[in-house]
């Protein structure tokens, strides 16, 4: 099988770096398995050339340097047209893989095949405190309701593309992404599902994922995700569940506690302690997963992050939907 793994980069050198440095060190069965790397560099001002460069007698490596910046789904679609594979895998900048990556993936297609599949992330243990809480977060039950890779997902699994693997098929029917951000994955994972495609996840084609280094990094980044699920929904208007409603619900009742105290207390009170327990709950079981009291409580900080900057996106792209249709029936009428 040929894999052709795909990196869009925008402006990460270093963090490209550290992930061109865990290919090198893949170990799988060379007469079953050949590979090939595409590195894309999306308009970036710090270029990632230089570090290509460096692993050019390593790896299997071509690197495109596009001058205009169009997102990630787009560089990922020009990625593909270049790839020679028969099988693509995408991965973020940001992330390191395992060195057995590629053979559990082959593992698995040959007993189970997919044409598109999606694999967990999770924090390494060179990765800082901060990262780890912020890993948690992102992947906890009681957080994202584990939609990220967790086999106990809250709704069904699908593929997010900083670790994800489709057939040249599946290019070739569904043409790739049709937006190149605010949910392009989430999306381009639905269509292909709506073509007929098989697809799933492989549990041991997981990543590290370093993500956003700070809070307030994290915090825009899930701003940007909550809109995101919104704008899904002005092409899938099905795909909106009732899991997804759950961070602005959240940002809804914690805005609400300040007019509870002043109208009733007995409630007011009652939805503190409700709020303690969901703290105590993530507190240990994050304890449970880092071995860590800091790490646990940061992981209380930053699921409350992560379910307050979503809503709060969520909420705003609603708003923004609800005056488009506004607009378009003062426009009919």
């Amino acid at each position: 099988m040929f894999f052709s793994i795909i990196i869009p980069v925008y402006n990460r050198p270093d963090e490209l770096g550290e992930l061109l440095q865990s290919l090198t060190e893949q170990v799988f069965d060379k007469e079953k398995i050949s590979w090939e790397i595409i590195v894309i560099d999306d308009g970036s001002k710090q270029k990632s050339d230089k570090i290509v460069d460096s692993f050019k007698e390593k790896l299997p490596i071509r690197y495109f340097d596009r001058a205009e910046n169009v997102g990630q789904g787009f560089t990922r679609n020009f990625g593909y047209q270049q790839a020679r594979g028969e099988y693509f895998i995408v991965f973020d900048s940001d992330c390191i893989v395992p060195p057995n990556y590629l053979q559990n993936v082959y593992d698995f297609l040959q007993k189970n095949y997919l044409d598109a599949y999606g694999g967990p992330d999770t924090a390494h243990e060179s990765f800082t405190d901060t990262q780890k809480a912020i890993s948690y977060a992102m992947t906890s039950l009681f957080s994202t309701g584990g939609i990220r890779g967790n086999k106990k997902s809250a709704e069904r699994f699908r593929p997010r593309s900083f670790n994800m693997g489709i057939s040249r098929e599946v290019f070739e029917k569904t043409g790739g992404y049709i937006i190149t951000r605010m949910g392009e994955d989430i999306e381009f994972s639905i269509r292909i599902e709506k073509n007929g495609f098989r697809v799933g996840l492989i549990p041991d084609a997981f990543v590290y994922h370093k993500r956003r280094t700070t809070f307030k990094q994290f915090f825009k980044q899930l701003h940007f995700f909550g809109r995101g699920r919104i704008n899904i929904s002005r092409f899938h208007p099905e795909e909106i569940k009732l899991v997804h409603f759950f961070p602005a619900a959240f940002v809804l009742f914690l805005f609400s506690i300040p007019l509870q105290m002043l109208v009733f207390q007995p409630l007011a009170w009652l939805s503190l302690i409700v709020l303690g327990f969901y703290k105590l709950l993530i507190f240990f079981d994050a304890l449970q997963k880092n071995k860590s009291f800091k790490i646990a409580l940061m992981s209380v900080w930053a699921v409350f992050i992560q379910l307050i900057s979503y809503g709060i996106g969520f909420l705003q792209e609603f708003g923004r939907k609800l005056r488009e249709k506004n607009r378009f029936f003062l426009q009919q009428n």
